[in-house]
C-alpha cells in the first residue's frame, strides 16, 4: 500500500500533469487559453509567440485581455528572441535594472515588459505577481543563461552591417516604392499585415504596420532611427538586403501612417532634454519642428543639444 506522502506525491504529479497537457493542446485544438498555467519558461515562450491568444481577443476573460493588438511579442523579438543581434532578448535581463529617461526612473525587467505592453502592444500593464509575468520573466532570464553558455560563433548575429544614419530627410516617395516592392506582398497594400488564420486571435503571419491593430504612437518602433536599425538588420525576412538609405525611408514611410494613440505622451520624459532626437511627439526642448524630429535630418538636433 502507498504511504500519505507517496499518494500526495501521485497525486500532484498527475495534477501537474494535466494542466500541462491541458496549456499544450489548448493550442493544438485552437480553443482559449486559461491562465490557470504553471509558471515555466515553456510558458513564458508560449505567451511570446502566441500574445494575441493569452493576454489578448483569444482570452476568454477579459479582465485578462491585457494587449489590445493581435501582434505578438514575436512580430518583434524574431524566433521568440533567440537570434542574437537585432532586437534579440538573449541578453536583455543582464540590462536590468536600469535608468530610463523615458519615465525619469530606473526600471526592472517587469517595468519593461510592461512598457512594451502598453506601447508596442497597445495595452494595458500586466500583473507582476501573475502566472505570465512570472513566466515570460522567467524564459528571458533562461535566456540570458543560455547566452552565456553560447559559443563565440553562436552569439555572432547572421544579420547585414548595422545600420548608418543618412544625414538628410528621409524620402517618402522613395520610401513607398521600396514598401510595395519589397515589404507589400508580406505586409499587405494598406499596411494590414497576413493574419494567421480565419481567427484573428491566432494571430498574424506577418504582422499590420500601421492602422488600428499595429503599435501605437508611443511604441519604440515610431522612432525612425529605431525602425530604420531593425528594418535594415532584419527585412526583408530572410534576405535582409535594403540598403541604409532604403531602409531609412521605408522606416519613415511606414511610420508616416496612422496608429492607435497613446494617451498622456506628454508626461513621457520629465526632463525633456533627454528625449531621443527622432522621438516622434512633442513636447521637446529644443525649437526644432515636429516633423524633424520624424524624418530627420538629426545632426542639427543633436549638435543643438551639444551647444546647450
Amino acid at each position: 500500500m502507498k504511504t500519505k506522502l507517496q499518494l500526495a506525491i501521485v497525486l500532484t504529479t498527475c495534477a501537474l500533469g494535466i494542466v500541462l497537457t491541458a496549456f499544450v493542446l489548448s493550442r493544438e485544438g485552437g480553443s482559449h487559453v486559461e491562465s490557470a498555467a504553471v509558471v515555466s519558461n515553456e510558458y513564458g515562450e508560449y505567451i511570446i509567440r502566441n500574445t494575441a491568444e493569452v493576454l489578448g481577443s483569444g482570452q476568454s476573460d477579459p479582465a485578462k485581455q491585457y494587449s489590445g493588438t493581435n501582434m505578438a511579442c514575436a512580430s518583434c523579438h524574431l524566433e521568440s528572441g533567440r537570434l542574437p543581434g537585432t532586437l534579440s532578448l538573449l541578453q536583455a535581463a543582464s540590462k536590468y535594472p536600469s535608468f530610463s529617461g523615458r519615465e525619469g526612473r530606473d526600471r526592472d525587467l517587469e517595468d519593461r515588459i510592461n512598457g512594451c505592453m502598453q506601447r508596442s502592444m497597445n495595452g494595458r500593464p500586466i500583473p507582476r505577481d501573475g502566472a505570465e509575468m512570472l513566466s515570460m520573466v522567467s524564459y528571458i532570464t533562461h535566456l540570458g543563461e543560455q547566452y552565456q553558455a553560447m559559443g563565440e560563433s553562436s552569439r555572432t548575429p547572421q544579420e547585414p552591417a548595422s545600420f548608418v544614419e543618412p544625414q538628410r530627410r528621409a524620402d517618402l516617395v522613395n520610401g513607398e516604392r521600396i514598401y510595395k516592392q519589397r515589404c507589400e506582398t508580406c505586409h499587405g497594400d494598406d499596411g494590414e499585415g497576413l493574419a494567421a488564420s480565419s481567427n484573428i486571435s491566432q494571430g498574424y503571419l506577418f504582422p499590420p504596420l500601421w492602422g488600428p491593430d499595429s503599435y501605437n504612437n508611443g511604441a519604440g518602433m515610431t522612432r525612425l532611427l529605431t525602425a530604420s536599425s531593425f528594418i535594415k538588420a532584419r527585412m526583408p525576412l530572410g534576405k535582409p538586403d535594403l540598403s541604409d538609405d532604403e531602409a531609412y525611408d521605408v522606416a519613415a514611410f511606414v511610420n508616416s501612417h496612422e496608429r492607435p494613440i497613446k494617451a498622456n505622451l506628454e508626461e513621457d520624459y520629465p526632463d525633456k532634454t533627454r528625449k531621443q532626437v527622432d522621438s516622434p511627439y512633442p513636447p521637446y526642448a529644443d525649437p526644432f519642428p515636429q516633423e524633424q524630429h520624424q524624418f530627420g535630418p538629426f545632426a542639427p538636433i543633436r549638435e543643438y543639444y551639444r551647444n546647450l
